[in-house]
């Protein structure tokens, strides 16, 4: 037997002038005014982008990623959550890291964010493995992300 669901758009709060180029699977999310969203991105329950932030194809945004206003967020780029502790996935959501990109940052594309908070202005190399959180507004680049050079 198989069990066939589609997402789609469901449960979403949306600002004004959204654009969202489908197909994509957003629910239980938010989305500010002016919005840009690209094909084939998800974006999970309890999630939230900004005002006037662009987020381009293919990218996963799983739960708790608050990203600010007027972002970019590159193609291909996945948020990650569940960080395995224990060396499986763990199903309780109340354990999983929260993620908080603020506002005017930019994320190349092909990058991958675990649960951290990127400060205001940040701009992230493609390509990045940001797995520690950014304080200082900066350029940052590599696997792991590290700082290349002040804004």
């Amino acid at each position: 037997m198989v069990a066939r669901r589609s997402v789609g758009i469901q449960d979403v709060t949306l600002g004004k002038d959204v654009v969202i180029y489908e197909p994509v699977n957003l629910y239980g999310c938010t989305l500010g005014d002016g919005v840009f969203i690209g094909p084939f991105v998800e974006i999970q329950k309890n999630s939230t982008i900004g005002h006037a932030s662009k987020i381009q194809s293919h990218c996963f945004i799983c739960e708790f990623v608050t990203i600010g206003e007027r972002c970019f967020i590159g193609h291909n780029v996945t948020f990650a959550n569940d960080l395995f502790r224990d060396g499986a996935p763990n199903p309780d959501p109340a354990s999983w890291g929260r993620t908080v990109i603020g506002n005017d940052v930019s994320i190349g594309s092909g990058s991958t964010l675990l649960a951290v908070t990127i400060c205001d202005g940040a701009v992230i190399g493609a390509g990045s493995v940001v797995t520690k959180s950014i304080t200082e507004r900066g350029i940052y680049a590599g696997n792991p992300a590290r700082m290349l050079r002040r804004l």
